[in-house]
């Protein structure tokens, strides 16, 4: 039987969950980023406006109205502000979008248990053994996707996980796409070597370099060219999904092999004149690892700081302690001792906490003494 494999990608999904609560915004140009805030009035008018933003932030996402005008994800909101000034300026609220992710993979799961979660906004589902016509498989998905969110996804389902992807993303918002191989030459040939996912800029800029711009270029190029510029296993790989071949299963289950939190700061920050704010963040980032590692059920040996300075260079620091464990209080005390091995002498500009090389609570010995209060990270 040959494989029926879905990517299901949520539309737009941190501004359409916005979109809930202020549903007089729909159809105007909204992105989303930047700082918490309090929102007042009911009219669009009532809202802030991108114009008006100073900072470092960047977009985590945008409507359709606002993408029209240049505005994407991980874009600078400075840039998006001369792109799209009269877009209206939402802050994240990612509470709200973690319940609505969970909502909405709980309905697929419903009609098909089979699924690997690729995100908060995005799966792929094995459809191979559920019963029904593929059209109607996947309209009768949307439809719960819809009933249990009141938002819309767009889904492709093909032979396999590279080209329901790429299938997903053909006929946005609220797209059903089903192809098979013999639609890969009107399909997918024509499309950007860089749709395809895998291929980033730098294997782009190569690819433009040696004129093969299109997916069908890159079929049509010869293997040995493609080895020689890219390594055997990178362009064996390149021929391979330009023929839309992969044999890669849903996975249901993946190991969680580290867990890490971080914040980029809206200014950078002095380590002497702001070490009360950046004690402050970096207790709360061991304290939100900590709460992740719980509802998670790992404890962690490895624990490692990450510091981005104002000239984006980035430094980390590891350190494996005796006993595992998810004690905010021991994370605080071993990125503490981190920290001592790093220089501070320029302005930072991102904080991060990670820990590593997890095990199940059962499988950690006992908790290691707890270390003292009121630590002075900075000093």
């Amino acid at each position: 039987m040959q494989r029926r494999i879905a990517h299901l990608d949520m539309d737009a999904f941190f501004a359409s969950v916005e979109l809930l609560r202020y549903p007089q915004l729909a159809g105007l140009p909204v992105v989303v980023g930047g700082r918490r805030g309090t929102l007042a009035g009911d009219r669009p008018d009532d809202f802030p406006r991108l114009r008006d933003y100073v900072g470092r932030g960047v977009a985590t996402t945008a409507t359709y109205p606002a993408r029209a005008l240049g505005v994407h994800s991980g874009i600078g909101l400075m840039k998006a502000a001369a792109l799209a000034p009269d877009a209206i300026l939402l802050p994240a609220n990612f509470d709200d979008y973690i319940r609505y992710s969970r909502l909405f993979k709980a309905a697929v799961a419903e009609i098909a248990p089979l699924i690997e979660d690729r995100g908060i906004d995005e799966i792929y589902i094995d459809l191979t053994g559920v019963p029904g016509e593929t059209v109607e498989l996947a309209q009768r998905i949307k439809d719960a996707v819809r009933a249990a969110t009141g938002l819309s996804c767009s889904i492709g389902v093909t032979p396999n996980k590279l080209l329901s992807k790429i299938a997903s993303d053909l006929d946005k918002p609220d797209g059903l796409t089903v192809l098979d191989y013999a639609d890969i030459p009107t399909r997918i040939w024509p499309l950007a070597a860089r749709k395809i996912n895998g291929i980033g800029p730098r294997a782009g800029e190569k690819l433009d370099a040696m004129g093969i711009h299109t997916i069908g270029d890159l079929a049509a190029a010869a293997p040995e060219s493609l080895i020689k510029e890219f390594g055997q296993h990178y362009g064996h790989w390149l021929t391979e999904v330009a023929h839309g071949r992969d044999a890669r299963p849903v996975v249901t289950e993946r190991e969680t092999k580290s867990i890490s939190r971080e914040t980029t700061f809206e200014r950078d920050l002095d380590v002497r004149a702001d070490r009360d704010a950046l004690t402050e963040i970096l207790v709360k980032l061991c304290e939100r690892v900590a709460g992740d590692l719980k509802r998670k059920g790992y404890v962690g040996r490895t624990i490692g700081l990450k510091l981005r300075y104002d000239d984006f260079r980035t430094v980390t620091r590891d350190m494996t302690i005796e006993q595992a464990t998810d004690d905010a209080a021991t994370i605080l005390a071993t990125v503490r001792s981190c920290l001592k091995r790093v220089p501070l002498d320029r302005r930072l500009r991102l904080l991060g906490v990670r820990v590593g090389t997890l095990l199940p609570p059962g499988e950690a010995g006992p908790r290691p003494p707890q270390p003292g209060e009121n630590l002075r990270l900075f000093d």
